[in-house]
């Protein structure tokens, strides 16, 4: 037997995390992957999972503490052989939910005196984008079970600002629950409530004063008809207000155009049709990520960021691609794009959109893009005007190919085109590199032997 190191793994780009719970002890058996214990940051919950089977031995980590990448977690017994792998190649921790989760997490048995729509309300109304539940952790950590504290977080609730009933304060299920209803009666404002209305009234309030500008109106719609009132998922609040400051921020312009894929869709398909035992479907998106990549590095001011007066200009192409998941768009990215063949992206597409969709996503998993890719498939649409995703510069936007007659010189031929929309950010992109970007792009899904060259 051999004792060997336990490390936090990559946790994405959050310099440190809190240790909200500890899911093993001295003394348990665990296998590997088994997770070990539950860190949060001001986005995300995530799970650390464990590189080996063994016995732990000894933690070397308490609630509340702050850990990192390579942070020590705890010594683990494990038979000789497997002392020879390298402990700390686990693979990413797994975010498993929104630090303020969507109401549709909410636990769906009612609460005593909440019926579970209001519930869900409450949830809504207790996850502001202005919450902290690092602030939780920096003021002490409260007292509480585990299933108490996962059941707050359900709610989004700042377990430091509820008083617990429980032996020495400890902090029970009812007291959250009183709470949570204290907050909907408006008998109590929560902290980050009452930071975010400080907030807003500095700023000039959400109504867009702070800009200049008139304020929003505010209409009674209840007066003129029957309405239902839903509040906005949490991925929505906080996508959100990241779309609004690039919306803002960023002098953008789009540039649309056609591309004729009639030849690349032919090939495409027989290509998956020589290929159905393989599992593997190949996506006119894979084909599409490639080609980027060819146009990025013919002009790699598209593949690059703003820096104060100056540009980074990326040697890597990691492309994001915009996936529809029930709780709201959410981007992953394909990392080190130029590298890979197209069977390769198709899968990674296809694992990274299932991972999206059961809210599985590590933020490692939707960091670091150069380049995104928002694709509206087959729903339909001609063209958009898709926004930037800073500290990106540019973005393109597909719709749903259409078989129209083209002129070939002697006459109107079909043709399957393809509409592009891309937005850049002008202050990076002048008209005319835009312009032969788009072109190239055409040229290579026209021509797909010119990714070769």
């Amino acid at each position: 037997m051999a004792i060997i190191e336990i490390k936090v793994p990559d946790i994405g780009d959050f310099a440190e995390v809190a240790v909200i719970e500890l899911l093993v002890k001295p003394g348990d058996t665990i296998r590997a992957e088994q997770s070990l214990m539950t860190v949060e940051s001001d986005k995300a919950s995530m799970e650390i999972p464990s590189s080996h089977a063994g016995v732990v031995k000894e933690l070397k980590v308490a609630l509340g503490d702050k850990v990192k990448e390579g942070s020590l977690v705890l010594l683990l017994e494990v038979a000789d052989e497997a002392a020879a792998v390298d402990a700390f190649s686990v693979a990413p921790a797994v975010a498993i939910a929104a630090a303020a989760p969507t109401p549709a997490t909410v636990r769906p048995e009612p609460v005593e005196g909440l019926a579970p729509a209001t519930l869900a309300t409450a949830a809504a109304a207790l996850a502001t984008p202005a919450h902290n539940p690092m602030a939780t952790l920096a003021q002490g950590l409260p007292h509480a079970s585990p299933s108490v504290r996962k059941f707050a977080r359900e709610l989004g609730v700042p377990l430091n600002e509820v008083k617990g009933s429980g032996l020495k304060g400890r902090i029970t299920d009812h007291d959250v629950q009183s709470f949570t209803r204290s907050v909907m009666t408006g008998a109590v404002q929560t902290l980050a409530a009452q930071a975010q209305v400080k907030s807003a009234g500095a700023a000039g309030g959400n109504d867009g004063a702070g800009l200049g500008l008139i304020p929003w109106p505010k209409v009674d719609f209840a007066k003129f008809g029957p309405i239902e009132r839903k509040e906005l998922s949490r991925i929505k609040k906080i996508s959100g207000a990241n779309l609004l400051r690039n919306a803002i921020m960023i002098p953008a312009v789009t540039n649309h155009d056609d591309c004729d894929i009639t030849d690349l869709e032919a090939f495409r398909v027989a290509t998956n049709k020589e290929n159905e035992k393989s599992g593997v479907k190949v996506t006119m998106l894979a084909f599409l990520i490639k080609a980027c990549v060819a146009a990025l590095k013919k002009y790699p001011e598209f593949n690059s960021s703003l820096d104060g007066d100056a540009l980074i200009y990326k040697q890597y192409f990691h492309i994001g691609f915009a996936a529809d998941t029930p709780n709201g768009l959410m981007v992953p990215v394909i990392k080190d794009a130029d590298q890979k063949g197209i069977f390769q992206i198709s899968q990674e597409m296809g694992e990274l959109a299932k991972k999206a969709r059961d809210g599985k996503l590590s933020p490692a998993e939707m960091t670091g893009a150069s380049f995104t890719i928002s694709s509206l498939g087959g729903i339909g649409g001609r063209y958009f005007t898709p926004i930037i995703n800073a500290p990106e510069v540019a973005i393109l936007g597909v719709c749903r190919s259409t078989i129209e007659p083209v002129w070939d010189g002697k006459a109107f031929q079909p043709r399957l085109m393809l509409p592009l929309s891309l937005t850049w950010d002008h202050r990076v992109i002048d008209g005319a590199a835009a312009a032969r970007f788009n072109v190239y792009l055409g040229q290579i899904l026209g021509d797909f032997r010119r990714v070769l060259l």
